[in-house]
């Protein structure tokens, strides 16, 4: 919560809207009582009258229009003093009225103005103490001595020192609630667009698999049930896993902070995805270069995401029906490749997509690389580049001390035997429907997704997710 003054038109208005008086009332007290207690030891000084406790008084009322006029009070409180001097009256906290005010000025930003009435014075007080006092109250006074007129004027400097930092010390406070406000803001922002890539991530690959099964299941509804009936079981497992993972995204938003109840998808979950593919007539082939080694959990689940969303691309933008997927492991880093033979095809929707945006943004927010486009002999491939090198870690390419994320064993024990992850073949002689027509994809053109002008918001996923969640779980119920 911030604590600083609202500014608007309530500032410059009457000025007991605030409670300026409090303070101006307390330091009326203190003047008032504090003279009269010290005047019984000044036994050289005027008495105080009506007229003295009137300019004792009148500083503390000047203090009221400190912030409308901040530099007017200072030049006015000062002659207010300046007067009170002059005729005489007992010395006491006085002074304490031109402190506040020389603070409230400079606080304010007149940098300039108030060393100007402070000059000014110490002048006046230094002329009075050297020359003038022979002709002003209390008669006899005596000539005041250079050493006094010196304290008086490093008196001044103190006081002008102090309202210095103290301008510094409140400009340091705001920035720094600033600066917090910014970044509590940022990091908002930050986890909005993590969750509206989740859900575009989660809803993206879940429906393509299903969209193409759904047209298969049609198809062959009327001449091959069994056929049928294997699309919509393998359209059930999809959406089921689809709402388990969209029920983890959202219970981020519902319970913020609290641990999620499952781990993150990581690539220990690759042969799940590579059958999925399969199960839409994409014949996926794993390749593993390199020692496997545990990753971090935030590039684990970025290299998931990526394979995921590359294999949805060439789902609905490919007329190839197989993929590669090549794991690098090298040291401080994991490269991931996922590429196709093409070519694209038409009939579809074209422009740039939300699937690779959200790619590079979660290669960019680990400091990776990414780089997606067209192959020299035809097709498409996506290259990521994934440093596993904690933050902030430097020299001799030291890895993290990361180990395997809890609740989930390492990547390793999943891809020994990468040829495993193959989807078995499909019977050449079993007819099958042509998947729905996807989108075409240009070559200069970066596969599509949704449109840019389509880019959800976190308000919408949240929405199109929790709609999802319901429908599916009404699936569940009655199947």
């Amino acid at each position: 919560m911030s604590h600083e003054e609202p500014t608007g038109p309530a500032r410059h208005g009457f000025p007991f809207a605030r409670p300026l008086w409090i303070p101006a009332l307390a330091l009326a007290f203190v003047q008032v009582v504090g003279t009269r207690v010290a005047s019984g030891h000044q036994t050289g000084r005027v008495g105080l009258d009506w007229l003295g406790y009137l300019l004792l008084l009148a500083g503390p009322a000047l203090l009221l229009f400190r912030r409308r006029s901040p530099v007017v009070v200072a030049a006015a409180t000062c002659g207010v003093t300046l007067l009170y001097i002059t005729l005489g009256y007992p010395y006491g906290p006085v002074f304490a009225s031109l402190v506040v005010a020389f603070f409230s000025a400079v606080a304010a930003g007149h940098r300039r103005a108030v060393p100007a009435i402070a000059l000014v014075f110490f002048a006046g007080h230094t002329l009075i103490g050297q020359w003038l006092y022979r002709y002003l109250p209390p008669s006899g006074d005596g000539r005041a001595s250079w050493a006094e007129t010196s304290a008086a004027g490093a008196w001044l400097l103190a006081v002008l020192a102090a309202a210095e930092l103290y301008r510094v010390r409140r400009e340091q406070i705001a920035r720094d609630r600033r600066e917090r406000a910014a970044a509590e803001h940022r990091k908002a922002d930050e986890e909005r667009m993590r969750i509206a890539r989740e859900l575009h991530d989660v809803l993206a690959h879940s429906i393509s698999v299903i969209n193409v099964q759904a047209g298969v299941a049609l198809a062959l509804m009327d001449e091959r049930p069994e056929q049928a009936r294997t699309a919509l079981v393998t359209i059930k497992a999809a959406s089921k896993e689809a709402l388990g993972e969209v029920r983890q995204v959202l219970s981020t938003l519902r319970a913020p902070g609290e641990a999620p109840r499952s781990p993150a998808p990581g690539l220990d979950r690759l042969p799940e995805l590579v059958e999925q593919a399969g199960s839409a007539g994409l014949k996926a082939q794993v390749t593993v270069d390199g020692a496997p080694a545990p990753l971090p959990p935030g590039v684990d689940l970025a290299a998931f995401r990526i394979v995921q969303e590359a294999l949805t691309n060439i789902v609905r933008h490919s007329g190839s029906r197989a993929a590669r997927i090549r794991l690098g492991y090298r040291p401080g880093s994991v490269e991931v490749t996922v590429e196709d033979d093409g070519p694209a095809v038409a009939g579809g929707e074209t422009g740039g997509g939300n699937g690779l945006v959200g790619m590079r943004e979660r290669t960019a927010a680990l400091g990776g690389t990414l780089e997606a486009g067209p192959r020299p002999d035809g097709g498409f491939r996506v290259r990521a580049l994934l440093p596993i090198v904690a933050p902030g870690v430097s020299g001799g390419g030291t890895e993290a001390p990361y180990g395997p994320t809890p609740g989930r064993s390492a990547p390793a024990a999943r891809l020994e035997n990468p040829p495993s992850l193959a989807v078995r073949p499909v019977d050449p002689t079993a007819p099958t429907a042509p998947p729905a027509p996807p989108a075409v994809r240009s070559a200069t053109a970066e596969p599509p997704s949704w449109d840019r002008a389509d880019r959800p918001t976190p308000a919408d996923g949240a929405a199109e997710a929790t709609e999802f969640t319901q429908a599916a779980e009404a699936t569940e119920e009655h199947p």
